[in-house]
């Protein structure tokens, strides 16, 4: 057995729904006596798939004594289940490189996929790419707008520093009476509004619910809240099921530290998109 990440059900909140059981790529979680249970520790990866799917909030992942995860376990799952194995090999890319089975981690070049589109934009308006207003090739000291950018820049909204969640104190000065913003740390780079849509005039902490201790988030989330007389609290994520921990966690948080403020969620698609 080693030391990792695994889900564990709560059966007393799980209300059966079944929810979980398509969202585990594994095949990892039946349906058992009206709940939902883990079949085997080593068919889960301990990624959360299942996490964002849980209208109960009956999903967590912990970091405790299991067996080790076995990916030939999943395949041959999955094979006594009537679904391809497949499936789980081109959702998940290979585990020892730390592909992972969060869909929020598999590859997409969206540059590529809008090249096309974007050359023949470019051709009609005369532009070409990598050449400067005045038409040299490669210039440093200019950049020209090509199809689909804005040739303009924007004041940062950053109020404060640092950012991190698990660098900042919970009594920060600046925290007192704020606008709170609670961002996964991928948004900022997904969202190109980022700024002035959702950073202006707030407070904001970053984290990511996948890579990170979601627990000493909770943790720290719940002494900001309750140290300080916050006027509102909003959690952005990206449209992936690993980043529904991140919300949750704020939500915990929240009902942990007695606040009966209502928390805005925000969520942005991996194309940039606020849903």
């Amino acid at each position: 057995m080693v030391k990792r990440k695994i889900v564990e059900i709560d059966e007393e909140k799980c209300n059966g729904c079944g929810e979980c059981v398509p969202a585990c790529d594994e095949g990892a979680i039946k349906i058992e006596d009206g709940v939902a249970k883990l079949k085997e520790e080593r068919l889960c990866d301990g990624l959360g798939d299942c996490l964002g799917e849980c209208p109960k909030d009956a999903i967590n992942i912990v970091e405790r004594e299991a067996d080790e995860f076995d990916e030939e376990a999943v395949r041959e799952e999955l094979k006594s289940m009537g679904r391809d194995p497949s499936e789980f090999e081109s959702g998940h890319g290979s585990h020892a490189h730390g592909g992972g089975g969060c869909p929020g981690a598999r590859m997409r070049n969206m540059a590529a996929e809008g090249s096309a589109e974007g050359n023949d934009a470019g051709e009609e308006s005369g532009m070409e790419s990598g050449s400067d207003s005045s038409g040299s090739a490669g210039s440093s000291e200019a950049k020209t707008a090509s199809s689909g950018d804005v040739n303009i820049s924007i004041n940062s909204q950053l109020e404060q520093w640092p950012v991190q969640l698990n660098l900042l104190p919970e009594t920060a000065p600046f925290f007192q009476g704020a606008d709170l913003l609670v961002a996964a740390d991928c948004v900022p780079f997904a969202y190109a509004d980022f700024h002035l849509d959702l950073l202006q005039d707030k407070k904001v902490v970053v984290g990511c619910p996948k890579l990170d201790n979601l627990d000493n988030y909770r943790h720290k989330l719940k002494g900001i809240i309750e140290n300080n007389d916050l006027n509102s609290i909003s959690v952005a994520i990206m449209k992936v099921p690993c980043c529904r921990g991140m919300a949750q966690a704020v939500h915990e948080a929240a009902a942990a530290a007695g606040s009966d403020i209502e928390v805005e969620e925000i969520i942005i698609s991996v194309d940039g998109e606020r849903k």
